[in-house]
């Protein structure tokens, strides 16, 4: 049991967080019954992205156990069989679905959705330069718009854009890593590595980094993404002191640059972020920022 449940990954499960950033921006926090139905989606979404894990880990047994620190994993160090791990995946993801389709309609099929796009990775996509990353992100962004449904709130547009540039920035900043990690045995670690260039990622990591703090910026100013938009859901997702968080993303973004560039460190860049303090305390002040400008 306790090597099913390192496979599912539970220090990775901070990204279900995204599932609760509706609930936060649209003013639902306080409210027990929309709280109580985000932390059931965020902990439906934790069972389904250890589902992933599982899945990624059966494929990947081989490449795993010529990895540095990836051949401790219990399924590629033996501690957990494949076929015991397969079938937990398949047990575990069929009762999350069941459990987000009871919860809500839209937030099941937002989850078959995300299950499906993961298996789909596992097998195939994860071997595509660029693809691999742009599917990672779609992930977090579908985190998003299930917390959205599982709440019944319309949510901005400009967040839903951030969510995604954050998270292809974050899965580029991963790539960045493994490939400095990895040198010249990255193909049989990851395939795909074999086709990066660490000064291309760099190089998009940087694009993608400009573009992230400049829809963050947009959104603090209040810009209108659609016309369409209307000023009461604007009024209730924004605050026009939203502008004086904005450092507090470009700290975030440089500081886990950094992180990614230690080749010498061969933890992934969550596991260091989760650990970091400069960087913690920089999210923990924006954290309380936003909740002040949002709900004082």
């Amino acid at each position: 049991m306790w090597a099913l449940l390192r496979s599912l990954r539970p220090e990775q499960w901070v990204k279900n967080l995204f599932v609760l950033a509706p609930l936060v921006f649209s003013h639902h926090l306080m409210e027990p019954s929309s709280l109580g139905r985000a932390g059931l989606g965020a902990l439906i979404f934790c069972l389904i992205s250890g589902t992933v894990y599982l899945m990624n880990d059966v494929f990947d047994v081989e490449k795993d156990r010529a990895h540095p620190t990836k051949r401790h994993r219990p399924i590629a160090s033996g501690a957990l069989p494949i076929r015991l791990a397969a079938v937990a995946g398949i047990l575990i993801g069929l009762g999350a679905l069941a459990g987000a389709f009871a919860l809500d309609l839209w937030f099941g099929g937002v989850a078959v959705t995300y299950l499906t796009i993961n298996v789909l990775y596992s097998w195939r996509l994860k071997h595509v330069v660029f693809l691999d990353v742009v599917t990672i992100a779609l992930g977090f962004l579908l985190r998003t718009l299930a917390g959205a449904f599982v709440i019944d709130v319309v949510f901005s547009e400009w967040l839903f854009v951030c969510t995604f540039l954050l998270a292809l920035y974050l899965a580029l900043g991963k790539r960045l890593h493994e490939v400095l990690q990895a040198g010249l045995d990255g193909g049989k670690q990851r395939k795909v590595l074999e086709r990066y260039r660490a000064d291309h990622l760099r190089a998009s990591m940087l694009g993608v980094a400009i573009l992230t703090v400049g829809a963050y910026t947009a959104y603090a100013l209040r810009f209108d993404l659609s016309i369409q938009s209307a000023p009461v859901t604007r009024a209730a997702f924004e605050s026009p002191w939203l502008p004086v968080t904005v450092p507090f993303a470009v700290v975030g973004i440089g500081r886990f640059f950094q992180l990614v560039s230690r080749a010498e460190d061969p933890k992934s860049p969550t596991e260091r972020m989760i650990r970091d303090w400069p960087f913690l305390v920089n999210l923990g002040l924006w954290g309380a920022a936003i909740l002040v400008l949002i709900y004082i």
